[in-house]
């Protein structure tokens, strides 16, 4: 028997991303710089939480996570209709796009930036064209000129691998005139939360704008990876539509407990934020002073890094030292002289500075 395979699924390649399970038989004592996650790691109100309910897996999660969505509206000020959860962030982009894009959509994607939005857009057949710079900020007008009618654009702020940020009237000004030509922005701040010195969410703006929509993950702001939860922001309509093609039951017990407990819990964020300024710092001033590496400046928890050196064997001589980072070579964008880290506890940042210095 033959089987009939959509001609995007043969044409389909999976994302390779970070984590310590991107690698075979991780060290379980490494490092790990390749997965921006807060520095601070998982809220003790989580971990308490999990442990108290931890008997809820005997049944059925709630289809709806009322109690997520009522802590989501207080957390966010948004209205429960305007609110939608998922399974991690990656999975609202992959219904997101099987939602609203087709074979028909024109999709603008700025570049580098994390592969998902591509990959996702693959998928479901869209032609998507790229727009090349390591500073959006820089090309604003060029870019909106590039926006295609009744399209989508995908953006990230502040942009992944780049750390950049846009500020919110530079995002205003590109959803404004997508809005005029009937295009959605899809906007990922899943970083916003870990920008020490402002606030450029355009979150709010979903009440304003139906062509907005916003992405949210729990997993960097309160140390959730493996939890998988995110959230998104957009008018009504665009909810209503993803809440109808939605998994049912996507969302386990465990998952909606955590999420609710740590949104209660903004201190955490400030704690974050106040490592992340104070590190970040120290991070970019001692890797500035090794020869082959030069730092992007970066707004957020985690630093691109250019070297001379072959990102690939720079990765697996790290990992000699128990320090895994990303190689930056599979975005799109980029080539194999470029590497990412997290901005971690200063004893992290210590040993990565140490491990660069020996090894350069």
């Amino acid at each position: 028997m033959r089987i009939r395979i959509k001609s995007s699924i043969v044409r389909h390649v999976p994302v390779i991303h970070g984590g310590r399970n991107s690698i075979k038989n991780p060290d379980p004592n490494i490092v790990d710089f390749s997965s921006n996650i807060t520095p601070i790691g998982i809220p003790l109100s989580v971990k308490t939480i999990l442990k108290k309910n931890l008997d809820d897996i005997q049944n059925y999660p709630d289809f709806h996570s009322s109690a997520l969505i009522s802590n989501l509206k207080k957390y966010t000020g948004l209205q429960k209709s305007n609110l939608l959860v998922g399974n991690g962030a990656i999975e609202i982009i992959y219904n997101f796009c099987f939602a609203f894009l087709s074979n028909k959509t024109k999709v603008l994607i700025p570049i580098p930036i994390f592969q998902e939005y591509e990959t996702a857009a693959k998928l479901n057949n869209c032609k998507i064209s790229y727009f090349k710079t390591m500073n959006l900020s820089e090309n604003i007008d060029l870019f909106i000129s590039q926006i295609p009618r009744n399209g989508c654009v995908f953006l990230c702020n502040p942009n992944n691998p780049t750390g950049k940020l846009l500020l919110k009237k530079q995002l205003l000004t590109i959803i404004k005139a997508a809005k005029k030509i009937s295009s959605i922005i899809f906007i990922d701040e899943c970083f916003i939360e870990l920008v020490p010195e402002s606030n450029e969410s355009v979150i709010s703006y979903v009440k304003k704008y139906d062509n907005l929509f916003v992405l949210r993950s729990l997993t960097k702001s309160f140390g959730l990876p493996g939890i998988r939860i995110g959230y998104a922001a957009a008018s009504k309509q665009m909810i209503e539509i993803l809440q109808k093609i939605k998994i049912p039951w996507s969302i386990n017990s465990l998952a909606q407990n955590a999420a609710s407990i740590a949104l209660v819990n903004k201190s955490h964020i400030i704690k974050s934020k106040l490592v992340i300024k104070k590190e970040s710092i120290y991070l970019k001033n001692e890797i500035a002073k090794l020869d082959g590496f030069e730092c992007h400046d970066s707004s957020t928890n985690f630093i691109l890094i250019k070297t001379k050196y072959d990102s690939t064997k720079l990765q697996q001589k790290l990992l000699k030292h128990k320090i895994l980072i990303r190689d930056c070579k599979n975005f799109r964008g980029l080539n194999n002289h470029y590497i990412r880290i997290a901005v971690k506890s200063h004893k992290d940042n210590l040993k990565l500075v140490r491990a660069l210095e020996i090894i350069k």
